[in-house]
């Protein structure tokens, strides 16, 4: 359960897998470089703080991780909530509200959690990811249009407001270097797929900037230099009322990295046909985030595209995992200073894809074609998401799930009042049938269909106002009740106090389910109401209202 997938891997590692783990490795380290830059900056901090990230989460979540090739670091899917925490809190906050995060990750994942993660709803997830996706495409408008502008507002809408009102200020070459960066990465796969086309962009566009002098702002333009050496770890100082201003966002960021690197170790496993340890992987998340913060980087967690290349390229073991960071950690020491001179542009280029490629548009239009409560769920969600905030998003549209599932699940539980199935002239018969059973005369017999839990126990005593006169026996048959909770217990409870009270024998009939038979147990209801009027099968039921009618 929590063994880390590195210790199985070594056990018959070869060294042909090696090669093919040291290609991939370095084939993805050199994919991190330009995003982990990118996201870095589009969350509004440092481009060396997403390196730091990447270097310190990549090597932490391939040794301690429960999947064999997993890739952490800095994702998309944080640029919303790391932006909007330096906004409020600045760097410092971000700090302790990623170190509170790791430690509710690891916390998440002794407590076994990993399994309870993976069933978010689907639509809640596709919600929230593309709006991500659309509020990292927005944020970039700024730099890939080099729109002479301030600072862009946080909300979405005056976002927009203001790029409009800037456009007339839009720079033809910046606007160029953005196109031919998104050209590039989305031509490049048709000549190779081993070398991303993210850093043949790069390289172009920046050598086409230098050379021919562009006027175009670069990253050594707007943050200086690129710092070549790692920081020594710290923490900034930490007091209550911050750790409690924090709470919240620290426990988006848990959230949002324990289902994003969950749902990479799911894909992962199925190009693979391998199986990941999901509690293991939450404590591996939650020491990287923690190790991330010490160094001043930012949340990190399973980045699905770059697992994917991980996969794709021959990684097989967490040792590619490892490669790509030692590849970025060189990187950042001996060519890191000449990342300054890549353009804004083009890192707004290769965001725009990004953004593209999370958005999941073809998930989105699926959901929107399936059940009408999947839709509300996704729609308000990405609307959330987008205008509001994400934490409000995911809280909402968790909410609104739930209540969801439980309006569906209470729609498949019915009553039924199986001696109201008769006609006139069979009502007038000192016996009536039901079905291939005649039922005495004074019993009436109740069927129970679907989960008998808070949702539906109305349904219950709904049914139970058609009885016209007291009866003597009440068969209870609850054969199709795979689950009960306590507002179903009081419920059966209730009833039995009132049976009881008005003289009436309350019979329990077919409890098949070993969940209601235990929580009846446990309840002491089943002692209460009597061994001998709870019976396994209906015969028998029908057998015990006919002794007890002889006995009245």
């Amino acid at each position: 359960m929590f063994k880390p997938k590195i210790l199985d891997t070594l056990k018959n590692y070869s060294r042909q897998q090696f090669g093919k783990d040291l290609l991939a490795g370095l084939i993805v380290g050199i994919v991190a470089l330009p995003l982990a830059i990118a996201f870095a900056i589009a969350s509004g901090v440092s481009p060396e703080k997403g390196l730091f990230t990447a270097v310190i989460a990549g090597f932490i979540v391939s040794a301690l991780g429960g999947s064999k090739v997993q890739i952490g670091g800095p994702t998309g899917a944080f640029i919303v909530i790391v932006y909007g925490i330096v906004q409020v809190y600045g760097i410092d906050g971000l700090i302790i509200a990623t170190f509170m995060a790791g430690i509710m990750l690891i916390i998440m994942g002794f407590a076994r959690l990993g399994s309870i993660i993976k069933f978010i709803p689907h639509p809640l997830i596709v919600g929230f990811t593309s709006g991500i996706a659309l509020i990292i495409f927005s944020s970039q408008m700024k730099d890939f249009f080099g729109l002479q502008m301030g600072n862009v507002p946080a909300d979405f809408i005056n976002k927009w407001q203001a790029y409009f009102l800037s456009f007339s200020s839009f720079s033809i070459t910046a606007t160029i270097i953005g196109m031919v960066t998104v050209i590039t990465i989305l031509a490049w796969p048709y000549i190779t797929h081993k070398i991303p086309g993210s850093l043949i962009a790069i390289l172009i566009t920046t050598a086409i900037v230098q050379i021919f002098h562009l006027p175009v702002e670069t990253i050594g333009s707007r943050f200086g230099s690129i710092h070549s050496s790692f920081p020594t770890p710290s923490l900034p100082h930490i007091d209550f009322l911050t750790i409690k201003h924090l709470v919240q966002p620290a426990f988006t960021i848990a959230l949002l990295c324990g289902i994003e690197s969950l749902l990479s170790a799911v894909v992962a496993d199925s190009m693979i046909g391998g199986s990941h340890r999901s509690n293991m992987e939450l404590v591996a998340q939650g020491t990287a985030n923690i190790f991330s913060a010490l160094f001043g980087g930012i949340p990190a967690t399973g980045a699905i595209a770059r697992t994917a290349t991980n996969v794709k390229n021959g990684g097989r073991t967490p040792i590619a995992g490892i490669v790509h960071a030692i590849v970025l950690l060189i990187i950042i020491l001996f060519v890191g200073k000449w990342a300054a001179l890549i353009p804004m542009a083009t890192l707004a280029g290769i965001l725009v894809v990004v953004a593209y490629n999370m958005s999941e548009w073809h998930s989105f239009i699926s959901v929107v074609k399936g059940p009408r409560s999947d839709v509300a769920v996704l729609l308000i969600t990405f609307l959330l998401t987008v205008i509001v905030d994400l934490t409000v998003a995911i809280e909402i549209g968790m909410v609104l799930a739930a209540f969801l599932f439980m309006r569906n699940m209470t729609k498949s539980s019915n009553v039924n009042i199986l001696t109201r199935e008769m006609n006139k002239e069979e009502q007038e018969e000192d016996n009536e049938p039901v079905g291939n059973y005649s039922i005495p005369e004074g019993v009436e017999v109740f069927e129970i269909n679907g989960p008998l839990f808070f949702g539906a126990a109305y349904k219950f005593k709904d049914a139970m106002k058609f009885i016209e006169k007291t009866p003597k026996v009440l068969i209870v048959r609850m054969r199709r009740v795979p689950i009960i909770d306590s507002t179903g217990i009081r419920m059966l409870a209730d009833l039995h106090k009132e049976t009881r009270n008005s003289g009436t024998k309350l019979i329990l009939s077919e409890l098949e389910s070993e969940q209601v038979t235990q929580e009846l147990k446990k309840a002491r209801l089943l002692f209460k109401i009597g061994k001998g009027n709870v019976l396994a099968t209906f015969d028998r039921a029908l057998q015990r209202s006919r002794i007890v009618l002889t006995d009245k």
